[in-house]
């Protein structure tokens, strides 16, 4: 059963009419990728999906992740739709420097993919526009509503780019797009709770209120 919540969400099908309709074609019924045209407009939205995600957000990236090395090998794999995974406070500790190879950790510093202790990550996470990748989603929609019109608007830019070459078209669709990713940068300090303190995890801290001066007991 969908859910109500999300009847006016964004759908790759809605999307992929979004950028046809750009380009001055018209609306499908279904997402037949049989179809060149759909085809061609739904990897336009795919491009624009991984370019915005890959920049890490606040609703796809999670720092302090705890990595357990395989039992028998050792290995630490890197799931499939992990976009980023590195050291966590790797500007700091420098005791590992790892990159990804073949799927999975590899130490610069030690010169192996062999772990023997708990490696904690920072994930940049690839979530699909309809419903999340991971195996363990069921229900999908991690994609913030402000984000897929980002990205929606990006691809049509591709659009006007790829399928027309048509400069003006594609210059009025990125102005749009500017004011796309400024609603993305709104949502992103809203809800990322950034503070120039650098408050880290799991601790508190209350500045000083210039209003409670006013308060009387």
């Amino acid at each position: 059963m969908s859910n109500p919540n999300f009847a006016y969400i964004d759908t790759e099908l809605s999307a992929v009419n979004t950028i046809l309709g750009s380009i001055g074609q018209g609306p499908y019924q279904e997402l037949d990728k049989e179809n060149p045209e759909i085809f061609l407009a739904f990897n336009l939205l795919q491009d624009a999906l991984i370019d915005v995600l890959n920049e890490g957000w606040t609703f796809n990236r999670e720092e302090n992740v705890t990595q357990q090395p395989d039992v028998n090998t050792g290995w630490i794999e890197v799931p499939y739709n992990a976009l980023r995974f590195d050291i966590s406070k790797g500007q700091s500790v420098k005791t590992t420097d790892v990159v990804v190879r073949n799927g999975r950790l590899w130490d610069k510093m030690a010169h192996t993919d062999v772990f023997t202790e708990d490696v904690d990550v920072d994930i940049v996470w690839l979530f699909g526009f309809d419903q999340d990748t991971a195996d363990d989603a069921s229900s999908g929609q991690s994609i913030p509503q402000v984000f897929k019109r980002y990205i929606v608007a990006k691809a049509c830019t591709k659009a006007a780019l790829s399928m027309l070459t048509n400069m003006n078209l594609a210059e009025a669709y990125r102005a749009q797009e500017t004011l796309n990713r400024a609603a993305c940068q709104e949502y992103e300090t809203d809800q990322g709770d950034y503070s120039w303190l650098g408050t880290p995890n799991n601790t508190v801290y209350s500045s000083y209120q210039p209003y409670q001066a006013l308060a009387r007991s």
